[in-house]
């Protein structure tokens, strides 16, 4: 049984935005969709499962499609079925978030809890809609790229698009994965030159996607408008994060908290295993 591609729906305009995106993830990689809608309030519940199936099935008439209702908080049912889900997707904001919020609570916990990859489907439609034919992806010192990069390589074959490497050299980029006062670098002395933190993080998976089309951007400066900046000309952005010892959940750094907060295109968290 295939695993499902399972959108988060609560009858906001980005949650329906987030529907259009996943309905043609979902496509491409083959899944089926499951929109699961969770709330501990009863509401009109039919009409938001009504309107996110239109949505899906006006974008993308092959999706083989479901839904669930769940009496509970949409994160915990989230990050509950995220345990047997292909990714999670979400929209950026949701009817509870403040206006002001850049990012709705929802989203958020999500992203730091999750076992699975988690997309944020954010920005305008033009990044949304995948015309910039570009994945970019964030590459760190050591391990905490790994499995980023085996999705962004997943992904720039399914979209027959190009792949843009950004590593950055700054000692703010080990916050894509690790609290800022636990160190996340290596000393200097054991640093590895960029282009071998490039070749070590996309030598395999590139075996592997011998058709990908791959740029290597190496950055001096903040891995955070590094990151940005190349997110400006893509579809989606993707970032590692990492569970520490003796934590649970994901530790979302001061990078990974920025590009959710402010990239101009889709993001996705993806846990390192």
């Amino acid at each position: 049984m295939t695993i499902p591609l399972v959108v988060g729906i609560d009858g906001s305009e980005a949650s329906l935005e987030a529907v259009d995106w996943a309905a043609d993830e979902a496509v491409r990689h083959g899944v089926p969709l499951h929109l699961l809608h969770a709330a501990t309030l009863d509401h009109e519940v039919s009409d938001v499962i009504s309107a996110a199936s239109e949505r899906a099935r006006r974008g993308a008439p092959a999706v083989r499609l479901s839904s669930e209702v769940l009496r509970e908080d949409a994160a915990s049912a989230l990050v509950d079925k995220g345990r047997n889900a292909f990714a999670l997707v979400l929209g950026s904001r949701g009817l509870g978030d403040l206006a002001d919020m850049l990012l709705g609570s929802v989203s958020l916990a999500v992203a730091a809890r999750a076992d699975c990859p988690i997309v944020v489907v954010r920005g305008a439609a033009e990044h949304r809609n995948a015309r910039f034919g570009c994945v970019v992806v964030g590459v760190e010192e050591g391990e905490g790229s790994d499995t980023a990069v085996q999705f962004a390589f997943r992904e720039v074959h399914a979209r027959h698009c190009r792949l843009v490497a950004v590593h950055a050299r700054s000692a703010s980029f080990g916050a894509l994965i690790t609290p800022p006062q636990a160190p996340s670098w290596p000393p200097e002395a054991h640093r590895r030159p960029p282009a071998q933190v490039l070749d070590d993080a996309l030598g395999g998976p590139a075996e592997r996607y011998r058709d990908a089309q791959v740029s290597r951007n190496v950055i001096e400066g903040p891995a955070r408008q590094a990151l940005l900046e190349a997110a400006s000309g893509a579809d989606l952005l993707v970032v590692g994060a990492r569970r520490r010892q003796g934590h649970l959940g994901l530790q979302l750094g001061l990078i990974n908290h920025a590009v959710l907060h402010h990239a101009p295109c889709p993001v996705a968290v993806v846990p390192q295993i």
